[in-house]
């Protein structure tokens, strides 16, 4: 960018030009980098990075489309690791309150007295430590949303002071009695079940309907397994991206075993557990072993027809294998013994020494 401008004498007669030029180049890639990153943001949160294609989810992707097009207060609804602050960013990215703050406040993570400060700001010499004035979360969101997580958690006191804010839309900083308005989406979630709290008398009954204006329940990942394989590819693509490595997938024994788990960790856990892989794998393919102990080592019941005798339940500790049940195991698996030490929850090792004790040929036999 240039610029000019005459230079005169004190009789206006003129003297020269000077000329300033301005370099806009790291103007222009800073403008870009902050654009790039708004973008990224919303990458994040936007819809479609809320991943599956089970019935249940499709529900899911419905109810989310219905809140973002609304203005009314959500619950979310799930168990830890389910995904619900995906859910709270998605409705909010994809609403008319997009270009404004989405501000989260985990309610668990504070005490009381933190957690009051913490929503609602306070004014110097509210308490000790209180050296300046602090605008609260509330006041952060102004024009934007609050996602409030574990709502399940806050004490009496504090739902008292949220029933005033869903009510009133205002909100009084500790320790001065000014109310100042605010233009807040409230968002809520727990993994708590809210109704039962409310019978017990440890949750409002009147903030409990005032919340569940619209209810959202995100399912967990035992009653979706068909979003596994979807899943799995997501996070494997992410981990190659932020590990270089060139992992393609799974083998097919891992894949049985994901299908199997029951995830009480849910979504989460299985990002971790690809995270986990990651680590131990050197191959293309991830593998039994490379999954975290805890997946792998499951209880187990081979399966029986009509023409077989059901056999045991293995136990983790393979005390009930006897010779007989290890030479099914072998045959029924195709003599993969890193699948029978699954099985009955030993290492691989183990199940060489007891093929090594019973005389038990470690190569599959010719039939």
């Amino acid at each position: 960018m240039k610029n000019a401008r005459l230079v005169k004498d004190e009789n206006g007669r003129i003297l020269g030009v000077v000329e300033t030029v301005t370099d806009l180049t790291e103007l222009t890639k800073t403008k870009l980098k902050v654009e790039e990153a708004e973008r990224k943001l919303g990458e994040v949160h936007r819809f479609d990075r809320i991943i599956g294609k089970s019935h249940v989810m499709r529900q899911v992707f419905e109810a989310v489309k219905a809140a973002a097009a609304s203005e009314a207060t959500i619950l979310i609804e799930g168990e830890s690791g389910t995904g619900k602050e995906l859910v709270a960013g998605a409705i909010h990215f994809n609403s008319n309150r997009m270009t404004k703050p989405l501000v989260t406040v985990n309610c668990s993570a504070l005490t009381e007295s933190l957690l009051e400060s913490e929503l609602f700001g306070h004014v110097k010499g509210a308490y000790t430590g209180a050296i300046k004035d602090r605008m609260g979360r509330f006041e952060e969101a102004d024009g934007g949303t609050i996602f409030l997580d574990e709502i399940g958690e806050i004490s009496p006191y504090i739902q008292v002071k949220l029933l005033r804010v869903l009510q009133e839309r205002e909100v009084e900083r500790v320790g001065e009695s000014k109310r100042r308005k605010i233009n807040i989406r409230i968002l809520t979630a727990t993994n708590k079940n809210l109704y039962e709290l409310v019978q017990s008398g440890t949750f409002r009954e009147d903030l409990y309907y005032r919340l569940k204006v619209f209810p959202i329940f995100v399912p967990p990942l035992r009653e979706r397994k068909d979003d596994i394989p979807v899943l799995v590819s997501h996070f494997i693509k992410q981990q190659n991206e932020t590990t270089g490595k060139k992992i393609k997938g799974l083998t097919h024994t891992a894949t049985q075993i994901l299908m199997d788990y029951n995830w009480p960790g849910n979504v989460r856990e299985l990002e971790n557990a690809i995270e986990h892989a990651f680590v131990l794998c050197n191959s293309e393919m991830v593998d039994t072993f490379d999954l975290p102990v805890e997946i792998r080592k499951t209880e187990f019941a081979p399966p029986h027809t009509a023409n077989q005798v059901p056999r045991h339940t293995y136990s983790r500790a393979g005390k009930n294998l006897t010779p007989q049940a290890l030479r099914e195991l072998l045959v029924t698996h195709q003599w993969n013994k890193a699948e029978v030490a699954r099985q009955i929850g030993v290492s691989r090792t183990a199940v060489w020494k007891y093929m090594k004790k019973w005389d038990i040929p470690l190569q599959r036999p010719e039939d």
